[in-house]
């Protein structure tokens, strides 16, 4: 006889994030169930949506998490165990393949984690990415140093954003750099800088099948604002363009060939200076951060952490259903501050849909049905939040929370 109790949530992150994803979850009358850090234990959590809490250590081992959660599991039934930031993806696979729960093993889950991997499943299912090389035979090294012109980057093959990225502008500059790396060369690929404009698609999955995507494009690239600060801005490609329509397609096809099954994804993609094509760089099966969730809404009122819940809930059923979906404009500015608690309040044009409330960050989500509109005012305002707010911090070689 078919179980007819609510589903139960074991929610996984280290990172203060996905508030909507387990409020959502409450809504639909399931419980949920918080695994996070004690360095979060005041953190901004929806704890009228928590039916319990529980506290890691800080650097505590893989084993004694599921020897923990399996501990958890004698007296509640997990029915699905989610990641909500990608540095916990592999602690969510590690336990659904330990406890036998459904959802992301670990094989996939490298597909979303692993740039590596994720780059050579996308070639072979014939997806443009740049040139690159795994870190691994120090002939093959040799041989894309001589074949692939420069300048390259040094990528980590397991972290998000531009974190630990370098620059390589001449073979003699790299071998050093692995020397220094030791045993740990090998968690990094070796990859052509292509300069370019970089964009991102933010997508709802249900069943293998992308049933939501939004077109965007970022200011400065990623890695220029990480690496070199600056303001971080991104919006919405003009619906129907060929930008919109050909990332869509290519979306499309790389997320059915990663195999994700069901949830959301972040992906982005370059198109190249050199040739105007798209190529890939990198996907994570993870709501956008930047506040991206929040632009994203402002165009379509698709919440992508509430339809991620929804998605988990249904699971394979085929009840999912997209709400209605609004085809407007959004933006984000965003960049580090002098000032602790920053004042936006000279930003006044309608189109400011949402200010940012963060210490030592000055940012806006911005809305409008004029696909021309809101490029246009995050580029005045970018000059003027370099003038009256801008805070510059070193490189970040690690997360932080």
């Amino acid at each position: 006889m078919p179980d007819a109790r609510p589903l139960t949530f074991l929610c996984i992150t280290t990172y203060e994030k996905g508030q909507e994803f387990m409020r959502e979850c409450k809504r639909h009358g399931c419980p949920v169930i918080l695994l996070t850090a004690e360095k979060l234990r005041d953190a901004d959590w929806p704890r009228e949506s928590l039916d319990d809490t529980f506290y890691l250590p800080a650097d505590i081992a893989l084993n004694d998490v599921v020897g923990a959660v399996t501990h958890l599991a004698r007296s509640h039934k997990l029915d699905r165990i989610v990641a909500l930031d990608e540095y916990d993806m592999e602690t969510a696979a590690t336990l659904r393949e330990h406890l036998r729960v459904p959802g992301m093993g670990l094989s996939t889950m490298r597909y979303f984690r692993d740039k590596l991997a994720m780059r050579m499943r996308a070639l072979d299912r014939d997806v443009r990415v740049p040139d690159f090389v795994p870190v691994v035979n120090h002939d093959d090294i040799r041989y894309y140093l001589e074949h692939v012109p420069g300048p390259w980057v040094l990528k980590p093959r397991q972290e998000a954003s531009a974190i630990g990225i370098k620059k390589i502008h001449a073979a003699a500059e790299l071998w050093p750099l692995l020397e220094q790396l030791g045993d740990k060369q090998s968690s990094f690929l070796l990859e052509k800088f292509l300069p370019g404009d970089v964009y991102h698609v933010d997508s709802v999955v249900s069943e293998n099948d992308v049933v939501f995507a939004n077109v965007s494009k970022y200011g400065k690239p990623p890695m220029n604002v990480a690496q070199g600060g600056g303001i971080f801005t991104t919006f919405t490609v003009a619906r129907g363009s060929p930008d919109d329509s050909g990332l869509r397609e290519i979306n499309r096809d790389l997320i059915a060939a990663l195999g994700l099954l069901r949830g959301v994804a972040h992906t982005e993609f370059i198109r190249a200076h050199a040739d105007g094509h798209f190529y890939f760089l990198e996907c994570a099966a993870r709501v956008g951060g930047a506040y991206i969730n929040e632009m994203v809404e402002a165009a379509t009122g698709v919440n992508l952490w509430r339809e991620w819940a929804r998605i988990e809930i249904a699971g394979g059923d085929g009840s999912y259903r997209l709400p209605p979906v609004r085809e407007e404009y959004a933006g984000v500015i965003l960049s580090l501050a002098r000032q602790e608690n920053p004042d936006t309040s000279a930003y006044n044009d309608p189109e400011v849909y949402l200010r940012i409330k963060k210490h030592h960050h000055a940012g806006l989500v911005l809305q409008s049905a004029d696909a021309q509109r809101i490029p246009g005012l995050l580029e005045g305002y970018a000059r003027r939040f370099a003038e009256e707010f801008l805070a510059i911090e070193p490189p970040r070689e690690k997360p932080t929370s």
